[in-house]
């Protein structure tokens, strides 16, 4: 908007300078955030959610394999135990 005084144009000027700057620097700012968070979590050693929902699927395996050992025992076991007693 143009008025016939130019301390005002001035001003408008250098507000909108003045929001463009801090616009930057908030963006610098977040990029710098960004970076620095990203570099402690990759020195923390933490797994990636891919890493992790592969060994949870490899621990449910592990424990369906493991109940289903224990019932052939079990069974196993049972057959075994009448053998046992006629001895």
């Amino acid at each position: 908007m143009q008025t016939d005084n130019k301390f005002f144009d001035d001003l408008a000027k250098l507000g909108q300078s003045a929001v463009g700057t801090l616009h930057g620097v908030k963006g610098e700012m977040e990029a710098m955030v960004r970076a620095r968070l990203e570099n402690l979590l990759q020195d923390m050693d933490l797994v990636t959610r891919e890493e992790f929902d592969v060994v949870r699927d490899m621990a449910r395996e592990a424990r369906a394999k493991n109940e289903e050992l224990e019932q052939k025992i079990a069974a196993l076991e049972k057959k075994a135990s009448p053998k046992k007693a006629k001895k």
